[in-house]
């Protein structure tokens, strides 16, 4: 396991307990701009998780980003447990950081059963073997991505990118990305519930790193890295299918039907290698474009 995932598995989410339904979370040790979304939703995730039975799994989240977080302040997340049914169980959770609120989360968990069931097929896609990882590639401006210092920020992910990437510097690309990711390292096995939140928490971090470049590329050569447009998480969901391993490579599929008023809107597909598709993603972010 590398260091950012083990930092990122066994610290960053692995909330303290404070009392009964309150929560302690950090940011990692990289010196970041804001704390990165994904984080605080696989965070709050967590805090959710562990006040739900064992014997039923998340199936949907629901995010707003309200304000940025503080990476070197500690977060609190205080779990609303709204409703314990026979098959759902419905919990909402209060991201708080300096006195005010910075993330909002209704989630969903349900009990395992039967029922109908088909899917949307996996596109013919190149598997990750021959494309670059995305924190070992260069950007352009040399930009690390999410971070204001002047080294290359280390991901606790293995992303590759198969269509369109930040250090690709042609233009008129479509709205639209096919990214393979998985965990940079082993976890688990997702044989425990606890294990199995571990595998979504993972995911759920993972949704939100390249999820709205898919909305700037057709726009700025070289996407969000090339330092002519900020980005940031408006509103954030996920709905999850069937089981998986966020260890193991997952296709996410990635298009943007809509940008405008400085807000990217996007939706993606996480697939597993073998096709099955594991997790759909929805999400809005501001897209600003930096004056020189």
């Amino acid at each position: 396991m590398g260091q950012a995932l083990r930092e990122l598995v066994d610290d960053v989410l692995d909330l303290e307990r404070i009392e009964r339904d309150i929560f302690r979370g950090r940011s990692p040790r990289e010196s970041l701009l804001r704390v990165f979304g994904g984080q605080v939703a696989g965070q709050a995730m967590v805090a959710a998780g562990r006040t739900v039975d064992e014997d039923r799994d998340v199936h949907s989240l629901h995010g707003y980003f309200l304000r940025p977080g503080d990476p070197f302040a500690p977060i609190v997340y205080e779990v609303d447990r709204t409703r314990d049914g026979r098959s759902f169980t419905t919990r909402r959770v209060t991201a708080v950081q300096h006195g005010e609120t910075i993330f909002t989360m209704s989630a969903s968990f349900q009990r395992a059963e039967e029922g109908v069931e088909h899917q949307a097929p996996m596109p013919a896609t190149p598997g990750p073997d021959g494309f670059r990882r995305r924190d070992m590639a260069p950007v352009p401006g040399d930009r690390p991505a999410h971070t204001t210092t002047g080294r290359r920020l280390t991901w606790p992910l293995d992303v590759r990118y198969v269509d369109h990437s930040p250090w690709d510097e042609t233009e008129d690309r479509d709205p639209c990305n096919r990214v393979w990711v998985r965990a940079d390292g082993e976890l688990p096995d997702p044989s425990s519930a606890a294990a199995r939140l571990l595998h979504v928490c993972v995911l759920t971090y993972a949704s939100d790193l390249t999820l709205l470049e898919a909305a700037v590329f057709p726009h700025v050569v070289g996407g969000a890295a090339s330092g002519e447009v900020s980005l940031a998480s408006l509103d954030h969901a996920v709905w999850f299918h069937r089981p998986f391993r966020a260890d193991e490579w997952l296709l996410y599929v990635q298009e943007s039907p809509s940008a405008g008023a400085g807000r990217g809107f996007a939706s993606g597909r996480f697939y597993t290698r073998d096709g099955v598709l594991v997790a759909s993603v929805v999400q809005e972010g501001l897209i600003r474009q930096r004056r020189g």
